[in-house]
Formats: structure tokens, C-alpha cells, sequence
């Protein structure tokens, strides 16, 4: 456990009390949750080295029992990196006019208008916007409104899922390049200004390695995207569709996983390089309403 001290006033005397930032790891192949921190408060660096540290050895973090504003997640955010803008969104609307770099995720209407992105459909395995030359880094996300069990978010380790590869499949992949669809977001939909296509080999998106090398680290991970309107370059249309098959049905194993079971006020942040994830459908006529925030990358997929 990681401790710190702190002074707490009381009504008639200042007290010393300590409190215990805990790592509680899962059990799975990836995802940890810190326990006793207020991530509404100023972050010392001490905290912010502890929290790092938790992410980059178990790839997702979740922070229970938070309340945040906006310019406080912003400003939480900010400890781990730059922030993106959102991606362009099917309606080509901005859901958070004050505060550009926060993304609304909600199948919420008001007035019969969106007040978000994504819906209450299924959003299938995929790592976010890797269709950039840059991806980005991580992703972090804070449940406003969710409804109860339902809409799970599910987590798979690209690093473990590589490590445990057969060396004929490796094979297979050993120098092979993904194009990454831009034209869809998670959920399937059309992004505004693209066109459906039809032949996966003509797909708009970067092109990268399935194998991806950490230079930090010098860890190999699957690099894989998003499934749907993918293409391995300079394969038959019909081998590279078999070959993706075969490498998703490999990654998304449950023995790579974990469950995210949602609750109001959560904080959640993954490794956008290094994890797979996906969303559940659920009940249209419930609410979810959560704000995104995401970390610029620094890396180039090679």
C-alpha cells in the first residue's frame, strides 16, 4: 500500500489521520482498482508516480466512489498527458461546447437530440481512433448515470494475448500491415464526410504493424484496431479475412479479459495501445451518460 499523511481540521482541533492510497489488483489477466484517493483534490506527484505506475503494469485502473466535475476531470486528465479533441462524430455535433476535449457518451435525447455519442447499441472490440498515424495513449472515463447491469464494458490484454500466441500463428503475422478503418466508429456507424465501401483493400485509415514493439518497455503486443472493414495489405481479400478471424479469435479469449460492471461515479482508464475493449448493449429506455477524456499519443506504430 502506498500512504501519505494528511492534516485534517475538525471543529475544535487539528488532527493527524493517515490514509492508505491501495492497489486491489483483479485477479485477470489485466485491471486493477486504486482505492482511498479523491481525484477531485490536487494530486501530489508522489500520487500521480503511484497511479502511473499501476497503469502502465496493469493496463486499466478504475477509482470508485468519485465525484467530478468537469474541469476536474479535465483537470485529472491532464496529470497522464495532452488531451485530443473528440473524433468526428456522426451528427457532426460538439455534445460539450465548454469543454472541447471532454466527449459526452450517452444514448440520452433531449428535445428528441442526442445529447451524445454511441447510443445503447453494442460497440464490438476495438482500440480507439488507431486509424491516426499517432494513436492515442489512454482513455479515461467517468460514469455520471449508468443503468444497473447492464451495458458492461469488457477488457482484453494485447500483450498477453501475444505472449501466449502460437509461434504458427506469429508466423502468419511476421511483418504484416493492418490498414485501420476511419470511416466507422465503434458502434458501426458512418462518420460524417466518409463513404461506405465495400472492398476491405481500399479502406481510408493509417497502416500499421499487427505487431507492435514498446520502445519503453520492449514488450510485443497485438496491434489489431477494429475488426470490421479491416485488410492485411498484399493479401487475397478472402485470406486476409480468414487471418483476421483467426488473430481476433485468438486476442479476445476470456482468459485474456475482464468485466467492468458500471456504477454512478466511477473513473476508468485503460491503455489504448496495449488493450482491446467493447461495451454491451443495453436497455434503450434506461440512461447512460458518461464523459471521455482522451491522452494524446507519442508513439508511431512501428
Amino acid at each position: 500500500a502506498y500512504e501519505i499523511s494528511l492534516g485534517l481540521v475538525g471543529s475544535e482541533m487539528c488532527i493527524r489521520d493517515r490514509v492508505i492510497m491501495n492497489l486491489v489488483k483483479s485477479k485477470k489477466a489485466l485491471s486493477a482498482e486504486i482505492e482511498n484517493i479523491d481525484l477531485s483534490k490536487d494530486l501530489k506527484v508522489d500520487q500521480i508516480n503511484f497511479i502511473q505506475k499501476a497503469w502502465d503494469e496493469n493496463l486499466v485502473l478504475t477509482f470508485k466512489n468519485q465525484k467530478l466535475n468537469d474541469p476536474q476531470l479535465l483537470k485529472f486528465s491532464k496529470y497522464f498527458g495532452n488531451l485530443d479533441l473528440p473524433a468526428p462524430n456522426p451528427y457532426g455535433i460538439n455534445f460539450s461546447p465548454d469543454y472541447p476535449e471532454i466527449n459526452v457518451i450517452s444514448n440520452v435525447k433531449e428535445k428528441g437530440k442526442p445529447i451524445g455519442i454511441l447510443g445503447d447499441g453494442e460497440a464490438t472490440w476495438h482500440a480507439d481512433m488507431t486509424y491516426n498515424e499517432i494513436p492515442p495513449k489512454g482513455a479515461i472515463l467517468y460514469s455520471l448515470e449508468v443503468p444497473k447491469n447492464q451495458g458492461d464494458t469488457h477488457f482484453s490484454n494485447m500483450i498477453a494475448a501475444y505472449d501466449d500466441m502460437p509461434d504458427s500463428l506469429i508466423k502468419k503475422i511476421d511483418g504484416k500491415i493492418l490498414i485501420h478503418d476511419a470511416s466507422h466508429n465503434s458502434a458501426g456507424q458512418l462518420r460524417k464526410g466518409y463513404e461506405e465501401n465495400a472492398d476491405p483493400s481500399l479502406t481510408p485509415g493509417a497502416k500499421h504493424p499487427i505487431i507492435f514493439k514498446d520502445p519503453n518497455t520492449q514488450k510485443k503486443s497485438l496491434f489489431l484496431g477494429r475488426r470490421p472493414h479491416a485488410y492485411i495489405v498484399g493479401m487475397a481479400i478472402d485470406e486476409s479475412e480468414k487471418l483476421l478471424n483467426e488473430l481476433w479469435s485468438h486476442a479476445t479469449q476470456e482468459k485474456y479479459t475482464f468485466t467492468h460492471r458500471w456504477q454512478n461515479n466511477e473513473v476508468l482508464m485503460w491503455k489504448n495501445l496495449f488493450v482491446l475493449h467493447k461495451r454491451d448493449s443495453f436497455d434503450p429506455n434506461t440512461r447512460r451518460v458518461m464523459h471521455r477524456t482522451q491522452i494524446s499519443g507519442d508513439l508511431r506504430i512501428s
